[in-house]
């Protein structure tokens, strides 16, 4: 404080009254207001620093002052010099109300706003926390290929390529490769980008997303979930310290994250059957549908309200403010009306849910919102889970296998399982799920030379970021989102 610093950045926002002129600059590091007096010092600039626009990349130079008042707590003064680097204009994101099919088309341009800067800083701490807690406990980072010859998760899912006449295919996971690689080092992970090809539109789904994929030799089942549940403690104890300030600036209540702690519930797959047709996971659901319904009922009158005060307005700030509030209103109001006619259906998923079906996103969202800390589900039925997962010998009909969900309904976050090392049992998985053998000679080889029992899960990066922010939808968790219909930028 007190010195002559020289800053570079863009414009904000930018304001002047008369003989100051106010200019909010964005350096990627955070925001700092430079207020530009007109007198002698800034006569050859003040009138082009008066018209500077939103997005124009300037360097300003003049003296730091402590401000609370000011936006990140310091003010640049007495400015002595001021360039334009880069001129802007008609910045298409202006503080008017977006829809977000547009804001998805300016991706490109979205993420310099704060909400977007702020989440992309988030998602930058959680990477460095999952590789810190990875090579702090004895693992080795192994790169897995992303061209794949054969599936290593549902045929359904998976992106052909064309691969110099041979088909193949986009990685689902780096699993299969990083088994191979445990029985060299022990304890191994894989962090890169897969891809799925789910013809989903839900908030929660990306056709290409970031996982990580620790793996274990010689460990049983509960080693695994002692490792996920440390793991997901350390990434929300690094986001609270280094970045409370950032998630209230989100609105996301920070006393949920510090219910983080260890022991997770811990659920078999049977339980959650029972618990699904139970009178809790009903209640959950009427208490839903009556509490929305009448938030939808004041967003009727407050629609109305506005809209008399936008008529009514005689100045323009005073109009873009009520168009901003009836923007989001009706945004809340459809989103609230889709909700409400989704819960009779939820109902009845839930009622109707068979022993033997997979979990879908409306049982996830039951069972983590009757749950304050992470819930694990284990030892799902075989026939619904992948090949490669380990037969329970007490009940064969059953693996052991576990999907960690996250609170407050944003569902699983991870899935994981100990790995067949029978040689035997795999080979007969491999034929029952119809995959040619020939592909998977090199993965029966693990269980030919020395197998042992083995285990890990994959943990999604986008989804761990939409719960850590308490984001609506997963595309705000990626620089470039890949979702159906969504290819551009």
């Amino acid at each position: 404080m007190g010195q002559s610093v020289k800053l570079c950045g863009w414009v904000y926002k930018a304001r002047s009254s008369g003989k100051v002129a106010f200019i909010t600059l964005r350096d990627g590091r955070g925001l700092c207001q430079c207020v530009l007096e007109k007198g002698d010092a800034t006569a050859t600039f003040f009138d082009e620093a008066k018209k500077v626009a939103q997005e124009t990349s300037i360097e300003i130079t003049g003296v730091a002052h402590a401000d609370e008042r000011a936006v990140g707590g310091v003010e640049l003064r007495e400015i002595t010099e001021f360039r334009v680097v880069g001129t802007s204009s008609d910045y298409p994101i202006t503080p008017k109300p977006h829809g977000v099919e547009f804001l998805m088309k300016h991706r490109h341009l979205w993420f310099r706003s704060q909400r977007q800067h702020t989440i992309l800083n988030i998602r930058a701490t959680i990477v460095d926390a999952i590789r810190r807690f990875f090579n702090d406990h004895g693992f080795l980072l192994i790169d897995t290929p992303i061209f794949a010859p054969a599936i290593g998760e549902g045929a359904s899912t998976l992106f052909e390529v064309d691969y110099f006449g041979e088909q193949v295919y986009l990685a689902q996971t780096g699993q299969l490769y990083v088994e191979a690689a445990c029985m060299a080092h022990d304890k191994v992970y894989c962090f890169g980008p897969t891809f799925r090809a789910e013809k989903s539109k839900t908030r929660r789904h990306l056709t290409e997303f970031w996982m990580v994929e620790p793996e274990m030799a010689f460990c049983g089942l509960g080693d695994v979930l002692e490792l996920a549940e440390d793991f997901v403690c350390a990434i929300a104890q690094r986001v609270l310290t280094d970045h409370r300030a950032d998630l209230e600036s989100l609105g996301r209540e920070t006393a949920s994250l510090e219910k983080i702690a260890k022991p997770f519930v811990r659920l078999t797959y049977a339980e959650v059957v029972d618990i699904l047709h139970g009178p809790e996971a009903m209640a959950l659901l009427e208490n839903d549908l009556q509490t929305k319904s009448e938030r939808v009922k004041e967003i009727d009158g407050k629609i109305k309200e506005l809209e008399e005060t936008k008529a009514s307005a005689k100045k323009a700030w005073q109009q873009e403010k009520a168009a901003q509030e009836l923007q989001a209103a009706h945004e809340e109001q459809a989103e609230l009306n889709e909700q409400i006619a989704n819960i009779p259906a939820h109902m009845k998923l839930a009622a109707d849910f068979q022993w033997g079906t997979d979990l879908g996103g409306s049982d996830e969202t039951i069972i983590s919102r009757l749950h304050e800390r992470p819930v694990f589900v284990t030892h799902y039925p075989s026939d619904v889970k992948a090949f490669y997962m380990r037969v329970d010998r007490s009940n064969r009909k059953l693996v052991e296998n576990f999907d960690l969900l996250a609170p407050e309904g944003y569902g699983e976050i991870i899935g994981g399982s100990m790995r067949e090392e029978d040689h035997d049992i795999l080979l007969e998985r491999i034929k029952a799920h119809n995959l040619p053998v020939e592909n998977f000679e090199w993965y029966l080889d693990l269980r030919r030379y020395g197998s042992v029992p083995h285990g890990g899960f994959g943990l999604g990066v986008e989804r761990t970021v939409a719960w850590i922010c308490g984001l609506k939808h997963i595309r705000e968790t990626a620089a470039y989102p890949r979702m159906l219909g969504t290819m551009y930028p």
